[in-house]
């Protein structure tokens, strides 16, 4: 019990400190690799991926066409997974300014979406979106100079939460989102980023390949750009806003989602985990991901072990550290059903959420849910 107690204690340090300190240090003791940024003025096509996003389509539409971009060199395509609340009619109206709209036959996701859009957009560059993420104007500027490098073939922006008003879920998950950026930054600096952000990233269209309907497409997509040899990089200056999940609830149900995909995403792009081809990225891709999403077992397993060993006195501690952070965790809960909560609980309450999304995302996969379709925030709120 004093092994797995400690094996498990060890992998959670490893994924939350470890990791990230191995980052910090390689970064300041290789030299960087930067990429060869230029500016240059390729043909691009901004895909966004739509379901009954009547509210927000015109605000996204707009905020596209303003985007500091040659006009004649930037098409906007609309992919619509049968929306049924006017999206579509919307989107028509902006048809004689660049937008297009690919409405699909049948709802199939945001997966097979992208299958038929890519084929579809006319840009060599592919920036991906959702409705509801608002670029800074000059996203793409920021985005295309990065494929200067003949080595980019893929490159990740910044998504941001708009704080105003913000929910605690909202807080924590941006919270939660500037560790990430931390180990963005510091991954793009070695080498290459594990997986991309659906909000804003972009590809060169030529590396696209078909993604099966359960496929997390940020996630599978950039990782077979990796597989192909070429990097996927950070650019902290291509921002996007978006407003959380109003709620813990919706936001547990999103990262269920995400991870359940995710997993499965990991499965179908597994020679990576080959360090005898891909070095370095493979520690990557194991510590930043499949780690991560295996936390929740080392809790368990932590939990479990630590149990049998409280006649010691060192383990009673650690037992009731174990206990405490429970404790707030489970207060925590209790507070979110009143969408408020102290900030002394929410952290562990997040922490909790966070991993127990991961147990379940990987428990749904192997029941074989495959979550292909989504529902809107928005739609969930109404």
């Amino acid at each position: 019990m004093v092994i797995l107690f400690w094996v498990c204690v060890g992998l959670i340090l490893w994924v939350y400190a470890g990791y990230p300190l191995l980052l910090w240090l390689l970064q300041r003791l290789l030299a960087p690799r930067a990429a060869q940024r230029r500016a240059i003025e390729p043909n691009v096509t901004l895909i966004v991926s739509a379901y009954n996003e009547a509210e927000v389509i015109r605000a996204k539409i707009a905020n596209s066409l303003a985007l500091d971009y040659p006009r004649d060199m930037l098409e906007v395509l609309v992919i619509s997974d049968c929306s049924a609340d006017g999206t579509d009619d919307i989107v028509r109206e902006y048809e004689g300014r660049g937008v297009r709209l690919l409405r699909m036959n049948e709802r199939g996701g945001k997966t097979l979406g992208l299958n038929a859009g890519v084929p579809a957009a006319q840009g060599e560059i592919i920036i991906f979106s959702d409705a509801n993420a608002m670029y800074h104007p000059q996203v793409v500027r920021n985005i295309v100079r990065n494929f200067a490098d003949p080595q980019v073939g893929c490159v990740t922006g910044e998504s941001r939460y708009n704080l105003g008003g913000a929910t605690d879920s909202t807080e924590s998950e941006n919270l939660y989102w500037r560790y990430e950026l931390a180990l963005k930054k510091m991954e793009s600096r070695i080498g290459s980023l594990v997986g991309g952000d659906g909000a804003i990233y972009a590809i060169r269209k030529s590396l696209y390949r078909p993604l099966q309907a359960a496929d997390l497409s940020d996630f599978v997509n950039p990782m077979q750009i990796s597989l192909q040899g070429y990097r996927n990089v950070y650019e902290p200056e291509a921002v996007s806003f978006e407003n959380g999940a109003d709620t813990f609830e919706q936001e547990f149900r999103r990262k269920v989602r995400i991870v359940a995909r995710a997993w499965r995403g990991l499965l179908r792009v597994r020679a990576v985990l080959n360090p005898f081809r891909f070095g370095f990225f493979t520690v990557q891709v194991l510590s930043h991901k499949l780690l991560r999403w295996l936390i929740p077992v080392f809790m368990l397993g932590a939990l479990l072990a630590n149990f049998f060993l409280l006649h010691a006195p060192f383990y009673l501690f650690t037992g009731l550290v174990q206990a405490l952070f429970y404790v707030l965790a489970g207060i925590g809960l209790l507070q979110s059903r009143r969408e408020e909560v102290a900030r002394v609980f929410y952290v562990p309450y997040y922490f909790c959420l966070v991993n127990c999304a991961s147990l379940l995302g990987i428990l749904s996969y192997y029941r074989g849910q495959s979550f292909t379709t989504w529902q809107t925030v928005r739609e969930a709120r109404s």
